[in-house]
């Protein structure tokens, strides 16, 4: 039976090392890739953030890459919410992320366009630097 094709996942929020649901603590274990840039804006939700892709007053969004299973994906879209629909409070995407020089297609959580309305963007991309501050 053929392998199946490699799962790469961009993380940019609660999920990354040391963070409140940081997926190096879920099972299956992620695979780490290294870190990873995406060009959006983060937006801030009581105790995680939400990353819109793209726009003209983008910033570089810094997150880490891991190899997942499509197991540990299941566990993602729970942590999530995912859900059917245009309701859903994240949609996954396939996005290119440049990762240590090149770049690499990850599934990423983009927060839905509707949750960011009239919210202002922390201004910089890094989460964990917000966090701490």
């Amino acid at each position: 039976m053929p392998e199946a094709p490699e799962r790469l996942v961009f993380v940019y929020g609660t999920l990354r090392r040391g963070g409140r649901n940081d997926i190096n603590r879920l099972q299956p274990a992620p695979g780490y890739v290294g870190m990873g840039e995406v060009r959006g804006r983060l937006y801030h939700f009581d105790w995680y953030p939400g990353l819109t892709l793209g726009g003209e007053e983008a910033v570089t969004v810094v997150g880490e890459v891991y190899r997942i299973t499509p197991e540990l994906e299941a566990v993602l879209d729970r942590i999530e919410q995912i859900v059917p629909g245009n309701d859903s409070e994240y949609f996954k995407r396939e996005v290119d992320v440049l990762v240590e020089g090149g770049t690499r297609s990850c599934l990423l959580y983009e927060i839905n366009a509707k949750r960011v309305m009239g919210r202002t963007p922390i201004g910089h991309g890094d989460w964990i630097l917000f966090h701490r501050m």
